[in-house]
């Protein structure tokens, strides 16, 4: 079982790219499982989402706590230590980041990306410019970090489940794929 643990802020879309994750491993004949934990519900507070990934049916209903891998979409989580809690050791930390992947220090058991996330998603007007909305596009930077689904899915998984701007969150993960730093 592969289990994802994604880290963010209420209004950068974890909860949707969860649920986009798991369909489109799910489209890919995989079993999944995705739901949320919410603290306060409100814009800017801290959230978190879980994707698990199975080639057999997921029983389990429990937080993830030894995530494989995790995404933080808002780079400043990672100073409260909670984001890495449980992390595997070799897991893939994702972060949204103008800087390179070597510029974190202390995560030398994982192996760092990253992806400016939020450059991209103001440049295709997902969000604001001050708050843009990151999930699908470090959707895209994940496809290609972890090799665990294929950025066609993730793709077609956008035009299925996002109502606003498909197109330009398609554009944006395309282009998170793309530009992914791989620090391993």
């Amino acid at each position: 079982m592969i289990e994802i643990r994604i880290h963010g802020r209420g209004g950068q879309g974890a909860v949707i790219a969860s649920k986009i994750l798991a369909s489109a491993v799910f489209s890919e004949g995989q079993y999944v499982q995705s739901f949320p934990a919410f603290g306060v519900e409100r814009r800017g507070a801290p959230v978190a989402a879980f994707t698990r990934i199975d080639a057999a049916p997921i029983l389990i209903r429990n937080n993830i706590y030894e995530p494989d891998h995790i995404m933080v979409l808002d780079p400043n989580l990672l100073a409260t230590g909670i984001c890495t809690d449980g992390l595997k050791k070799g897991g893939i930390v994702l972060i949204n980041s103008e800087n390179t992947p070597d510029f974190f220090k202390g995560l030398d058991d994982f192996r760092v990306a990253t992806v400016d996330a939020g450059s991209i998603a103001a440049k295709h007007r997902l969000g604001s410019p001050s708050y843009p909305i990151v999930n699908t596009t470090i959707l895209g930077a994940f496809a290609k970090a972890s090799g665990i689904v294929s950025i066609d899915a993730i793709i077609s998984c956008i035009g299925d489940q996002v109502p606003i701007k498909p197109e330009a969150n398609a554009e944006s993960a395309k282009e998170a794929f793309e530009s992914v730093i791989l620090g391993y």
